[in-house]
């Protein structure tokens, strides 16, 4: 009877004998075919053109940017700009309707958007103070995206 060391030595014996012999095996299977050319190099990625807006709507197009620009610069509670270039949703919303995109409904529809889910919110600023996080912003931007791009706004 063999103990448990002998028994693991004999099976790596054997598996390196086997595996030795696919070795050779697929040498001579292989030997008759050409060399494979090297791998190009490839100087550069290629240039790809910038997303286009996935809502056609200027509200709709307006509140996907806002959600971009939190993602891209943070998002904060207190003041509309926090101290790393964060953002509050209010703040990214002005940001974001710079040249006189359509603020006033945007902002209708991300209040109508949280209102939903809090009746008593007064406004988009006071909700993002009292009850809003990073997640629950990009939550509301995104059903106030979808509610305005039904709407067709």
């Amino acid at each position: 009877v063999l103990d448990l060391d002998a028994r693991l030595a004999l099976t790596e014996a054997a598996m390196t004998l086997r595996l030795d012999q696919a070795a050779v095996a697929f040498e001579v299977n292989t030997a008759h075919l050409p060399a494979a050319d090297p791998i190009p190099h490839i100087a550069a990625a290629p240039i790809l053109p910038p997303p286009t807006r996935p809502y056609a709507t200027p509200v709709a197009a307006l509140l996907h940017d806002v959600r971009l620009l939190l993602e891209e610069r943070g998002w904060c509670a207190g003041s509309m700009h926090g101290e790393d270039r964060q953002l509050c949703l209010y703040g990214a919303l002005r940001a974001a309707a710079v040249g006189g995109g359509p603020l006033d409904q945007a902002m209708t529809a991300l209040l109508e958007a949280i209102r939903r889910d809090y009746p008593d919110a007064v406004s988009v600023p006071a909700w993002n103070d009292q009850h809003g996080t990073a997640r629950l912003a990009a939550r509301y931007l995104d059903r106030a995206t979808e509610l305005a791009g039904a709407r067709g706004l």
